[in-house]
């Protein structure tokens, strides 16, 4: 069942609502787009409450039909099912994520167990499943298309997995424990994005940013001025264990301080999470037993592309020992550049840690190709890599066309619209995108959809691009790292995946498919921004306009394997840390106090504890495993196995004359506009021709060597 959709006609519109509430209709302005102006933080509950209410009227309707079940009066119906809820949780969800404020944080600590209870209502309702049921006995003989054979399929497994085949009593308990977790994850979010912002370290003295830009230095006198510490400085804290000014800071005992502060979140005081952790865990542990699964792994990756914890284990351990060995190798060229540098200052030498690692690996990378950060910066400036690179290449490859749009009200200033038109001209959807970082925003980058395509409802795509990119003071161009210009393509990629959608049900719209698999066509859209053509289109200096040197740029496409073997370390540590609390059986899980051993435990029994190189996430701000409504549990390997099809699909397009429109007119045919309409490893062979390889993933990290598999 979605939340996607249009009310059933035979049910009125729930009668408690307000009428001057904005989510009692739906929106008339163009392409459905929500009335952010007029939306209050006071009409969401009542929304809520009301979307929930009307919801199950229409599902009554539907279990209580005395009339024979039907694809059309019971899956279709359900299908149908809860427009007003669907409006009024998009908004409510998106904005908790990018736009939060103590009033929506109250109402979804409020709410999150309420709809997981109404969830539960739905899925755990035995006269609903009972016709959902009989109608999969059938399903051979009801001669439905293959995407209507396929939603028939999804609701009967999505009933089974929801527990519709458990007892009363089981049921009962399955509510109770749906409920804890919901709210217990809520809990969690919220106390790391305020631990995020109270772990910000100050700064007394302007000499001890040395190695910063001066609208590095504005924006953190700004960030201290914004908390009362005029005078001051603050650098406040992405939510990643790595800190972007770590690779510039001269000042090494700032450096540990930075660091320090990141890592330190969440393991005491006010906003600790190690409490949150240890119920999220063992509750999760809890219910997959009750639902007959060994653990919470099996549970999350029966339904995923990867099927088993084998699976995604042998993928992972594969991986760890090349990784970690070019790390290895890596902390020992910056190691050799401290002794050498040591020795002709006539100062001590020190050993390698895990604050020093950015500072130094640029230093190497400047060495080694001849470039850094400050000198590329330049040439990438926000709003040409947005037009002339990520959109550019879109055009370049889909034919679309882009119309930036200032009469549609935006949840926040900063937000742009973008209009999207197809090759011959026709509307395809909206595009939004938010781009700075916010002290009410969670860390990260990610894509949401706002409304989803469906030709059941005759919707058109509205999707949103959010990043976490510094704000310059007024009046100074946003310049990019290199980081946030892969980082935009890579949610463009996402973005496009809902853009390009054409399926009929609003339940396999865009990007709902399998967690890894979602991430393909995101990893894959990165390869644009080192494309030749796309390249030239957008680095260019902010100030001239002059191109970036050709040799500069060929530095930088011969630097993308260095500093591999941390980025994949990193990554796999906490894919790995991930899969350790959540391959846990019920009774084996650790408590509050055990998490940091759990913690460290789980590291080295991996082999891939390396001091210089932490986790990308330390378990007490892993957003993406332990946060309601992001939903990586057990889930964040998918980043790497979906880039093994996005390193195929790389290959494939260097092997087919890369950025020609008729090669993404192919992807976009064969993959990107199916949705979950089709299984998604079908989807990628359908493209590929053939089963995923491991090798261009291997080599595009420079592993090769150290794995040799397919991925299946």
């Amino acid at each position: 069942m979605t939340m996607n959709a249009t009310a059933a006609p035979s049910v009125p519109p729930d009668s408690r609502l307000s009428a001057d509430n904005p989510f009692a209709r739906e929106s008339t302005l163009p392409y459905k787009w929500p009335p952010l102006d007029k939306i209050q933080n006071s009409h969401y509950v009542p929304a809520l409450e009301a979307g929930m209410a009307e919801q199950r009227a229409e599902v009554a309707a539907i279990a209580s039909n005395n009339a024979e079940p039907t694809f059309e009066n019971t899956i279709v119906a359900l299908e149908r099912s809860g427009q007003l809820l669907n409006r009024a949780a998009t908004i409510f969800f998106a904005l908790s994520s990018s736009n939060t404020n103590p009033d929506i944080e109250k109402a979804q600590t409020e709410m999150a167990p309420k709809l997981s209870a109404h969830s539960d209502s739905i899925y755990l309702d035995p006269a609903l499943f009972a016709r959902v049921k009989r109608l999969y006995e059938q399903r051979q003989s009801l001669k439905l298309d293959p995407e209507s054979l396929r939603l028939l399929e999804r609701y009967h497994t999505n009933f089974v997995r929801a527990g519709a085949n458990l007892s009363e009593a089981q049921k009962k308990e399955l509510r109770a424990l749906n409920e804890k977790i919901s709210s217990i994850t809520t809990e969690f979010r919220q106390l790391v994005l305020k631990g995020d912002n109270a772990a910000a370290i100050v700064i007394d003295d302007r000499a001890e940013l040395d190695g910063l830009s001066d609208a590095q230095i504005a924006t953190a006198a700004e960030a201290a001025k914004s908390r009362g510490l005029e005078g001051k400085w603050v650098l406040t804290l992405l939510n990643t264990t790595g800190q972007p000014a770590l690779a510039q800071l001269k000042n090494r005992s700032v450096r540990e301080r930075l660091y320090k502060a990141s890592i330190g979140r969440g393991w005491g005081g006010e906003f600790a999470t190690t409490k949150a952790i240890a119920e999220i865990v063992k509750l999760r542990a809890d219910r997959a037993k009750l639902l007959g699964y060994p653990n919470h792994a099996a549970y999350v990756l029966e339904d995923e592309t990867a099927l088993t914890a084998d699976a995604v284990n042998s993928m992972l351990h594969q991986l760890a020992p090349a990784a970690v060995a070019n790390a290895k190798r890596e902390a020992a060229d910056m190691q050799k550049l401290i002794d050498e540098q040591a020795k002709a200052n006539g100062t001590p030498s020190f050993k390698l840690e895990a604050w020093d690692w950015d500072f130094y690996a640029e230093q190497v990378r400047a060495k080694k190709f001849a470039y850094d950060e400050a000198q590329v910066r330049p040439y990438f400036e926000m709003n040409r890599v947005l037009v002339d690179g990520v959109l550019f290449a879109a055009q370049e490859l889909y034919g679309l066309k882009f119309k930036e749009r200032k009469d549609l009200p935006v949840y926040q200033e900063d937000v742009r619209v973008f209009e999207v038109f197809d090759h011959d001209g026709a509307q395809l959807g909206m595009f939004l995108f938010d781009p700075y970082a916010r002290s009410n925003k969670r860390g990260g980058a990610w894509m949401n959809s706002f409304v989803e395509q469906s030709r059941l409802f005759g919707n058109k795509p509205v999707v949103t691009n959010t990043l976490n990119i510094p704000k310059p003071p007024a009046g100074q161009p946003t310049l990019l790292t290199w980081d946030e210009v892969i980082t935009a393509f890579h949610e463009f990629g996402h973005a496009l995946h809902g853009l390009f959608s054409d399926v009929q049900y609003p339940q396999f719209a865009g990007t709902s498919v399998p967690r890894d698999f979602v991430e393909y066509p995101s990893q894959y859209n990165e390869m644009w921004a080192t494309e030749p053509r796309v390249l030239a289109n957008y680095a260019k200096h902010h100030q001239t306009g002059a191109a970036m040197p050709k040799e500069l740029m060929d530095k930088v496409l011969a630097a993308q394997k260095f500093n591999q073997g941390y980025a994949t370390t990193e990554y796999l540590a906490a894919a790995i840390l991930d899969q350790s609390y959540h391959q846990l059986a019920p009774g084996k899980t650790p408590s509050a106090g055990e998490i940091a051993a759990f913690e460290a435990d789980a590291l080295k029994a991996a082999q891939i504890d390396f001091g210089p190189v932490p986790p990308r996430y330390r378990s007490t701000y892993f957003l993406h495993i332990f946060s309601n409504p992001i939903g990586y549990s057990a889930g964040y390997y998918a980043y790497i196995w979906s880039e093994v099809l996005a390193r195929d699909t790389e290959h494939w397009f260097k092997t087919h004359g890369g950025l020609k429109r008729e090669n993404g007119d192919l992807l976009r045919a064969k993959v990107l506009s199916k949705g979950f309409s089709a299984d998604a490893l079908t989807i990628f062979r359908d493209f590929y021709g053939k089963a995923p390889e491991i090798g261009p993933l291997l080599e595009a990290r420079g592993l090769t060597g150290g794995a040799e598999a397919t991925a299946n």
